[in-house]
């Protein structure tokens, strides 16, 4: 008897596995920097820290551990939320690890300090049980990272904060450089695939972060390979640059473990190109798209003002 993920409104199956198709070649990358992520690891623990590169298992931890970069997750390491695409743990309130660390945003503006980084990627994992959804916490954490790093640029990837625009308004009063929340697919697998989530609140939030701060630049991600037909994906091109959206990713998903949701395409290099070429047809000022992109990918060739050729996504 097959048994189902506890988290509100999730309709993740956990009981049941299901095999992974053979990788095609263009998707089989090896590590081969296992010291660098070993001892980059090892810092991260000794500060009780976590990074969105371990705990949603990125192909690319290898080759960013290597070049000294990383994307930190705060608010803890257990997820409110049920989302079928993701390995970051899930669990309730009443788990004693599911309250925050004070001491978490000092230990994060450190260890930016310590890597020397010249750009910053904060992320955080969906604090539903919070009243402010963790935005004070994420705020703070922005602050310390400036007072340490003045000349580093700071991109903050956020959840949708249950559509609390205050929330979002807080984060950005901090002072993040650049403002990324991610769509994931297209509006019609949002059930299956963000349960949890609202197409057009997510829509808003992109939306809103703009408005209120002009000189923001914006950013919003999806996965391929969940069943979405290629009209669904322009559509959703569309909508995030219509919501005043300056960058795009585009990768490709890959089932973290066998209880999240199976791969449905693996889409051809091609592909990814075409998506590039609408995208920047549209006006977006970057686009990045490639089997191997994800949302804080080569994230700091954002402050060179960069673009991603295919070469460099693939």
């Amino acid at each position: 008897m097959p048994q189902w993920n506890l988290v509100p409104g999730s309709l993740v199956q956990i009981g049941e596995v299901s095999a992974r198709p053979r990788l095609p070649e263009w998707l089989r990358k090896s590590g081969t920097h296992f010291e660098s992520v070993h001892q980059l690891k090892a810092q991260l623990r000794q500060r009780r820290l976590h990074t969105v590169c371990e705990s949603a298992r990125c192909p690319n931890i290898h080759e960013c551990f290597h070049r000294g970069a990383a994307t930190f997750m705060i608010l803890g390491n257990l997820c409110t939320r049920g989302c079928g695409f993701c390995s970051v743990p899930k669990g309730s309130a009443a788990k004693r690890e599911f309250s925050l660390d004070p001491d978490e945003p000092h230990q994060v503006a450190d260890m930016a300090a310590r890597m020397k980084l010249r750009y910053v990627v904060i992320t955080s994992v969906n604090r539903d049980d919070l009243p402010d959804g963790g935005s004070h916490h994420f705020a703070e954490t922005v602050r310390r990272v400036r007072l340490v790093l003045p000349n580093a640029r700071v991109e903050v990837l956020t959840p949708d904060f249950c559509g609390d625009l205050d929330a979002i308004a807080r984060v950005l009063a901090a002072g993040p450089h650049v403002f990324n929340h991610n769509m994931e697919t297209v509006g019609r697998l949002y059930r299956r695939v963000r349960p949890q989530a609202n197409y057009r609140q997510s829509l808003e939030v992109l939306r809103f972060a703009k408005q209120h701060r002009t000189d923001l630049l914006t950013k919003s991600g999806l996965m391929l390979g969940l069943g979405e037909t290629p009209e669904e994906v322009n559509q959703l091109l569309r909508d995030i640059y219509n919501s005043r959206v300056d960058v795009a990713t585009i990768g490709q998903y890959l089932q973290p473990t066998r209880r999240n949701l199976p791969v449905s395409e693996y889409v051809d290099p091609a592909q990814f190109d075409a998506y590039r070429e609408f995208g920047l047809s549209l006006g977006f000022k970057m686009v990045f798209s490639g089997p191997f992109v994800r949302s804080s990918y080569m994230a700091d060739r954002l402050s060179e003002g960069a673009s991603a050729s295919p070469s460099e996504t693939q």
